[in-house]
């Protein structure tokens, strides 16, 4: 009795050891296949295959249709992340790609005499098409045509949906202690490419140049010094920044660019000088409208030309801010993916585009 008591036990600690030992053995065999896999080079899989087996990036959130290139000149379009910090942009002109595409846009020049090449398919409901015009009224035609197309609008009008301006000042990170300005030789500059004894600006500027010497530049008139506004009308006292018509926000790159960024004095004629006022400070520009007749501005700008510290008040503004030019044409796209990705789902068809416009 006694000795079958010990062959039990001895029956029930092999079998015991035995399943240690399996463990044990099922322990090191999975250490060294592990052991085995970490040791094996990462294998990087190419393009295709990654879209292939479904681990490629995460597809962009929205995709920009860009209908037609701008004056139908091609351009290189980049990523909206890497220019201005915008994520999740698809920029295209693959009409293929019309059906997804939760933006299509449409420049208005280009559309002028080509609205049969317009999507022929029916816009989808969570589709804009976006109206982009950066002309003024005067010289967009075929603005009646158009009503009941869009239902968005991108313009330099503050009342568009996609507000962008030629250009605007930027704080700056720290206030400048004094403004530095590029040596000055002459006194007042215009650059004109688009000469019209009908317009405006070519009436006032005959006028004023009888008491004031002006120096012109463009087309049929001096060459820009290495082809370069910026470098040219900086070592110009005054500049005058005459737009083509005169229109409410209508303010282009020759505020911006050609007299700010210059470092000269603009002279505007434009806009009401309210309507400037909401764009740059007071005192940083000179109004045609601030004087009775040419004449009278004419005796003025030779006044600041003798009177240093009254010219220097000018470029107050300069501590404090800086000059952003609008990119033409990538910042104008980025910001229409921006646009789709932070609006609400609210779409209004424009019913009158020319009384908008106006």
């Amino acid at each position: 009795m006694l000795l079958t008591r010990v062959t039990r036990c001895a029956l029930i600690m092999r079998r015991r050891l035995c399943q240690r030992l399996s463990v044990a053995l099922s322990v090191a065999i999975l250490l060294s296949f592990y052991k085995s896999v970490q040791d094996i080079p990462q294998i990087i899989l190419p393009h295709p295959l990654q879209k292939r087996i479904g681990v490629s990036k995460t597809p962009p959130t929205v995709t920009v249709l860009i209908w037609w290139y701008p004056f139908g000149k091609k351009t290189n379009i980049r990523d909206c992340n890497t220019l201005f910090k915008i994520s999740g942009c698809r920029l295209t002109t693959n009409r293929q790609l019309y059906p997804v595409s939760q933006a299509v846009i449409i420049h208005h020049r280009d559309l002028t005499g080509n609205g049969s090449q317009l999507p022929a398919e029916r816009r989808p409901s969570f589709q804009r098409w976006v109206w982009m015009n950066f002309e003024s009224p005067t010289h967009s035609s075929g603005l009646e045509k158009l009503n009941g197309v869009f239902n968005w609008t991108m313009s330099y009008k503050r009342d568009s949906d996609i507000f962008i301006p030629y250009g605007y000042l930027y704080p700056k990170k720290r206030v400048g202690r004094r403004v530095v300005l590029p040596a000055k030789s002459k006194l007042v500059a215009w650059v004109i490419s688009n000469w019209n004894e009908e317009h405006d600006r070519v009436k006032y500027y005959h006028q004023l140049s009888q008491y004031v010497h002006i120096d012109v530049y463009g087309k049929y008139h001096n060459d820009l010094q290495n082809n370069n506004v910026v470098q040219t009308v900086s070592r110009y006292k005054f500049y005058l920044a005459f737009e083509n018509s005169q229109h409410v926000d209508y303010i282009t790159e020759k505020l911006w660019r050609n007299a700010l960024m210059s470092g000269s004095v603009p002279i505007v004629l434009g806009p009401s000088r309210a309507n400037y006022e909401q764009y740059i400070p007071p005192d940083s520009f000179i109004h045609v409208n601030d004087f009775s007749n040419p004449k009278k501005l004419a005796e003025y700008l030779l006044f600041l030309d003798k009177n240093e510290s009254r010219y220097q008040k000018y470029f107050d503004w300069k501590r404090l801010y800086s000059v952003h030019l609008a990119m033409f044409w990538e910042e104008l796209y980025c910001k229409v993916c921006q646009a789709v990705k932070s609006a609400k789902a609210n779409y209004n068809t424009i019913s009158n585009l020319a009384s908008w416009f106006q």
